[in-house]
């Protein structure tokens, strides 16, 4: 496959991929509630040839190729945005209150996108499937399992997996595509929530009650404990409490108080994440206790860690350097090699099939675009668009050429 011609190709839908994309920017949607990103989908879809298919509560899927036997590649966007206000400087931003594409999902939708018209141009010479896949609910890493759930992997069997991620904020160039090497890409999270019970009254007496802000407080700060003196040094193991709430008014004590957080770990069998949630439960209920509250620990939204297959990205850094030259590097020569804290629920297709991830940089903070993702303010370099369907396209149709000659 002809590097310069898939480049040329991708570089000519550049404009539409644009209005895509600002056209999904500014009616963002959430979790699995994504009724107008699904129908901009399938409208695209279906004008450039494909028959979407719905698998699970808002995910699509459509194949590509599958006219020579072979085997089956799955390239993947997440459709979901976040539940924030928007405040960037941009003429496109968000008109929906409260909802904005902070995390470059947009981007993800516009470039697989692209990459399907220009497969659908190539179709005749697809050595197998490509199977294109646009996700709901990333944010809230239940979009991944429900899929899975709903056969994502089957009909036909899928043998590898790829997807992208852009990235503003960091001093990289714009454009620059880094493949993530081998072994564990992205750390797990959990998401916690800690009620303390206690009983309210008024701030003038308060023998007279039992106080869960005095009880949340002392069990924020002993859970701490946990990292410095329970958690092998070699082992990787956060948790971060994001949120806390208590009371409306300055003189009145409240009947609770409410805790949420993450809780992260690089361990691929979440030893470390177990330990640390049976470790929580027992602190903040013993400490509780002995300030007089109730305290209900409940952990739910999990995603595992990502693993990368190093065959696979090996494969995929080599398909990139052929197609970017030097804008195509390892993530290693950045990250030093070590897993990135952030998580990504495409880790649980992860665990399942081969799988690669690439961050394609999409405003450099050399230029100005110096806030990263999930900030009100964040911003992101339309001018990449069509690097990004270039990789998906050409990372599919050349893992299929080398594969199904094997």
């Amino acid at each position: 496959m002809d590097t310069e011609k898939i480049l040329a190709e991708a570089s000519g839908l550049q404009a539409e991929l644009t209005e895509i994309r600002r056209k999904l920017h500014r009616h963002p949607e959430v979790g699995f509630d994504l009724s107008f990103t699904k129908a901009l989908v399938k409208e695209k879809l279906t004008e450039f040839g494909y028959t979407p298919a719905e698998v699970g509560k808002a995910g699509l899927v459509a194949l590509c190729g599958g006219k020579k036997s072979g085997k089956t590649i799955l390239l993947r966007a997440d459709m979901d945005a976040l539940p924030i206000y928007e405040e960037a400087d941009i003429d496109y931003r968000s008109e929906t209150d409260g909802k904005m594409h902070g995390c470059g999902h947009d981007m993800h939708t516009a470039m697989l996108l692209g990459a399907a018209k220009i497969l659908k141009e190539h179709e005749n010479e697809i050595e197998g499937t490509v199977k294109l896949e646009f996700q709901p609910a990333e944010e809230i890493f239940q979009g991944s399992p429900d899929m899975l759930s709903s056969g994502l992997l089957e009909n036909p069997h899928v043998d590898a997996a790829v997807m992208i991620h852009v990235s503003a904020g960091l001093p990289v160039p714009s454009g620059t595509v880094m493949v993530s090497d081998g072994g564990i890409s992205a750390a797990s999270c959990e998401q916690y929530h800690i009620t303390v019970r206690g009983k309210g009254g008024h701030g003038s007496v308060p023998h007279e009650t039992i106080d869960p802000i005095t009880a949340a407080a002392h069990i924020h700060l002993a859970l701490s404990e946990i990292n410095s003196r329970e958690i092998d040094a070699h082992n990787y193991g956060v948790f971060t409490t994001g949120r806390f709430e208590a009371g409306q008014a300055s003189n009145v004590i409240p009947d609770k108080a409410e805790m949420w957080g993450t809780i992260r770990t690089i361990d691929p069998d979440n030893k470390v994440g177990e330990l640390i949630k049976k470790r929580m439960t027992e602190i903040a209920k013993g400490v509780g206790a002995a300030f007089r509250c109730e305290v209900e620990v409940d952990f739910y939204d999990f995603c595992p860690c990502m693993i990368i297959n190093e065959e696979l990205s090996g494969d995929v850094l080599k398909y990139m350097k052929d197609l970017f030259g030097e804008k195509a590097i390892d993530l290693s020569v950045i990250s030093g090699g070590k897993p990135g804290g952030g998580s990504e629920d495409f880790a649980f297709v992860s665990h399942k099939v081969p799988t690669v991830s690439m961050i394609l940089i999409a405003g450099s903070s050399d230029d100005g675009y110096i806030y990263g993702q999930h900030h009100p303010k964040v911003r992101f370099d339309d001018s990449v668009l069509y690097r990004g369907s270039a990789a998906y396209a050409y990372s599919a149709l050349r893992w299929l050429g080398q594969h199904n000659a094997d």
